[in-house]
């Protein structure tokens, strides 16, 4: 196996949802996850993303904090108080980095706080964190 080979299979066929009302966002994270191997579901809001995950459960969770009608917040509270999900780690996205954001997403349930603008090897160290852990 070559080094090129290596990362592609180290997340080949791992379903990861991104949920973020920012297209932007949503088409880089997508982009540099299918690069890694990964199967991604991309969801503009938490109401579309609580369907989805009915329909095709991820192994881990991408999810924006500030969002129009359901925000990363009460979604993510949704997510790990339904039994059959709760144990899908999610991964709190967020361009605020203050010591309130991040309890708050502690107490909701979220495993891990990115900041935006996250870079690709803290979206892989998340990954092999808490889906390879």
């Amino acid at each position: 196996m070559t080094e090129n080979n290596a990362s592609v299979t180290e997340f080949a066929g791992l379903k990861v949802m991104v949920i973020d009302d920012s297209k932007t966002i949503r088409r880089t994270a997508e982009t540099l996850l299918q690069r890694e191997g990964c199967e991604v579901v991309t969801a503009i809001d938490g109401f579309e993303a609580l369907s989805l995950i009915v329909e095709q459960p991820p192994q881990i969770i991408f999810l924006d904090v500030m969002m129009p009608r359901l925000d990363g917040y009460q979604t993510c509270a949704l997510i790990k108080r339904n039994p059959e999900f709760g144990s899908i780690p999610v991964i709190m996205l967020s361009s605020k980095d203050g010591l309130f954001d991040k309890a708050r997403a502690r107490i909701v349930g979220s495993e891990h706080y990115l900041t935006k603008p996250f870079t690709r090897d803290e979206v892989l160290s998340a990954i092999r964190t808490y889906v390879h852990a």
